[in-house]
């Protein structure tokens, strides 16, 4: 079997990963063979042909993860989610299925790390604490305060609050992942929401679409830097020490930069959400 784009996707990311199924005629067979009849072996085939992923999304994941989690149990982890979309995988829909497996591999990834409560109590109640301060600062100055302005309003020096940022990092990985609602069974990834999902019925495109319109504002009022972090990072699949490449900074810089905006967007979608 020649090799799949996914293949490639844990040098490239996502980008690379998202040739669609019809341009190898043998998996495209694969597919239809398995999607006809559950055939065991064209799953085992898929399984295979599309792993590389798994490895890509584990290592996105890593960073910023405390060295007791290892990228092993990540890639385990990971499975079970493409294991899971290959099985709800939907030819028909016209989605390419790597864009698709990417989101429901980080997702049971995300969803093991919090059964076992990974995140330190102190550095959830920093992680509030910030965004306590980011709402509160934007709810006065009606645009993303500046780093300078958020360790002011927390009552902290900006080395403080980088440091801070640093820890909170270990929750900002979740940031982007949030529900719209409250059904952990129909959870939709805010990333997910500016990829073109086709709706069932109008009510719900029309949700859909006031949900991207809402992510688009949210990033659109981020300073430049903030916003080429997440274009980057979520939409461009490309690392933090690449994005560092481009920013002229170092990596533990930009991963400050992304918890403070992924954490602002959290913000922003709460409070538009529920308002």
């Amino acid at each position: 079997m020649q090799a799949s784009p996914a293949q490639g996707a844990s040098a490239r990311g996502p980008k690379a990963a998202q040739g669609k199924v019809s341009q190898d005629p043998e998996v495209v067979e694969l597919w239809e063979r398995y999607k006809a009849d559950g055939d065991a072996r064209s799953r085992e085939r898929l399984i295979l042909q599309y792993s590389p992923l798994v490895k890509y999304v584990a290592g996105r994941v890593s960073v910023g993860l405390p060295a007791t989690i290892e990228h092993g149990d990540l890639v385990s982890y990971g499975m079970f989610g493409l294991i899971d979309a290959i099985e709800k995988f939907d030819l028909g829909k016209g989605v390419r299925f790597e864009t698709y497996a990417i989101a429901r591999i980080k997702g049971a990834i995300i969803d093991e790390l919090r059964s076992i409560d990974w995140v330190p109590r102190s550095v959830r109640g920093k992680a509030r604490d910030v965004e306590r301060a980011l709402q509160s600062l934007e709810a006065k100055l009606r645009r993303t305060p500046s780093e300078k302005e958020l360790a002011e309003e927390m009552g902290i020096t900006l080395k403080e609050l980088h440091n801070t940022l640093a820890q909170v990092s270990l929750t900002s990985l979740v940031a982007l992942d949030e529900s719209f609602s409250g059904d952990d069974n129909e959870r939709q990834p805010l990333v997910d929401t500016i990829q073109d999902h086709k709706a069932p019925d109008p009510e719900a495109r029309y949700e859909d679409i006031e949900q991207k319109q809402l992510l688009a504002q949210a990033i659109g009022k981020m300073n430049e830097r903030e916003r080429t972090v997440v274009v980057l990072y979520y939409f461009e699949g490309m690392t933090l020490a690449q994005i560092g490449e481009v920013l002229g900074v170092t990596e533990s810089r930009v991963c400050q930069m992304h918890t403070k905006a992924v954490l602002g967007l959290r913000t922003k979608m709460t409070e538009r959400t529920l308002g």
